[in-house]
């Protein structure tokens, strides 16, 4: 159970705390409720880029890391299709410095031609390294606007194609900023060797003269019902075949979300899961093979995922982990596996909370998400779990008509 306190600056800002007096460190995680979901379909990938501009100076801190790092902090950032993330975590005794960094930042950040001509070329540099030049870089450029129509999780938080970066215009970056960086739609959850009279102090002299924006209200398009399988597939300079398999979901928060996160650990978390026994181990048709979940806020994507040992073919590889799929559907899970995977979701959710930064993460997703109180609940939720529940989901989700999958041939 993870206690916390919070309240409301004047000017919209959400503040969370936790204290824990047993670390002589802090974490200062402050959350901006803005992803690639947010973005125009002409203009991606800026979410992305800000996660970078923000490094970039503000009006009084020209260089960001300097300050913290003389103070024996670090930090670092990333962006989703949900929201963007920033972290510092230092000695608790430095406290106030994070909170220096971070205001000047949200209330003026350095809008020098120069800092955006650099980053974006940082950010293009990415885009061409991580996504179009390793092995099976492109996969979510290609799998994303297969399984999604209308929301805009069509395209990846890196953004739908490098254009969009390259031709960004200060105009555009500044409209950006003061749209959704501003305290009004931000979370700043402070955790570790901290009062929460000493954060109220801190908020007040840092953060409250930083005036509010406009509300956000965000408006997105919801994604239609699937109810034609979508087939397609590419080829590239890869090692092996590789086939992906995405089903819609529930979103995060929803009330399945936990038995169809065991449905995935059944089929693929781990060694001795029914994929990796039956398709890796036993048939040697797959070289790896894994399921998972997005675990979007907005409706996700159930995924297999795996590549292919030479000399099988993508459409038997296809086959073979269909007729596993069907089984599951038809027959469920019992007791002593879905155990199993119970255990192994509660172990990664004790030792994920050992960390102080992770608590300070998950605090603020899930007051991102509606209820900071969620952040208690997930145990509850995993043990609640029924082999009825994960027959259910498998029978609601893993539908054929709802499938998109991808084959990708090396060539």
């Amino acid at each position: 159970m993870m206690h916390y306190e919070h309240f409301i600056l004047d000017n919209g800002l959400r503040v969370y705390v936790h204290e824990d007096h047993t670390t002589p460190m802090a974490a200062v995680n402050i959350l901006y409720n803005v992803g690639s979901r947010d973005e125009e379909e002409h203009r991606t990938g800026f979410a992305h880029l800000f996660e970078h501009l923000m490094f970039g100076g503000s009006q009084n801190i020209p260089a960001y890391d300097e300050p913290l790092q003389k103070v024996g902090g670090e930090n670092n950032a990333f962006t989703s299709p949900d929201l963007t993330n920033y972290y510092i975590t230092l000695p608790a005794v430095n406290l106030e410095t994070a909170f220096w960094l971070e205001s000047d930042r949200m209330m003026a950040l350095s809008f020098d031609p120069n800092v955006l001509d650099v980053q974006r070329k940082v950010v293009v540099e990415e885009f061409k390294q991580r996504y179009l030049s390793q092995p099976y870089g492109d996969v979510w450029l290609k799998l994303r606007p297969l399984a999604y129509q209308a929301h805009p999780y069509r395209w990846a938080p890196i953004g739908k194609e490098i254009s969009h970066i390259e031709n960004a215009i200060l105009d555009d970056v500044r409209a950006f900023f003061y749209k959704f960086y501003i305290p009004n739609n931000a979370i700043l959850v402070v955790a570790g060797h901290v009062t929460v009279e000493q954060v109220k102090a801190l908020c007040a002299k840092w953060f409250a003269p930083i005036p509010a924006g406009q509300a956000y209200v965000r408006q997105l398009p919801i994604e239609p019902t699937q109810t034609v399988a979508r087939f397609s597939e590419t080829t590239a300079p890869v090692p092996l075949d590789a086939l992906y398999k995405a089903w819609h979901t529930p979103a995060r928060y929803d009330a399945d979300f936990q038995p169809i996160e065991l449905l995935s650990d059944v089929l693929g978390r781990g060694k001795s899961s029914r994929l990796y026994q039956k398709l890796v181990k036993e048939e040697r048709i797959f070289n790896n093979l894994n399921a998972y979940m997005t675990s979007s806020l907005d409706p996700g994507l159930f995924v297999i995922q795996g590549n292919v040992n030479p000399g099988v073919a993508l459409e038997d590889a296809d086959a073979a982990l269909g007729q596993l799929v069907a089984d599951l559907v038809q027959n469920g899970t019992d007791e002593p596996e879905l155990s199993k995977v119970k255990n192994q979701a509660e172990a990664t959710l004790v030792f994920s909370e050992i960390e102080l930064l992770n608590r300070a993460m998950n605090l603020a997703f899930a007051a991102n998400a509606g209820d900071a109180e969620l952040v208690n609940q997930e145990s509850d939720k995993i043990q609640a779990v029924t082999t009825d529940d994960v027959r259910r989901v498998a029978q609601n989700i893993l539908r054929p008509e709802k499938c998109s999958t991808l084959y990708y041939r090396a060539g």
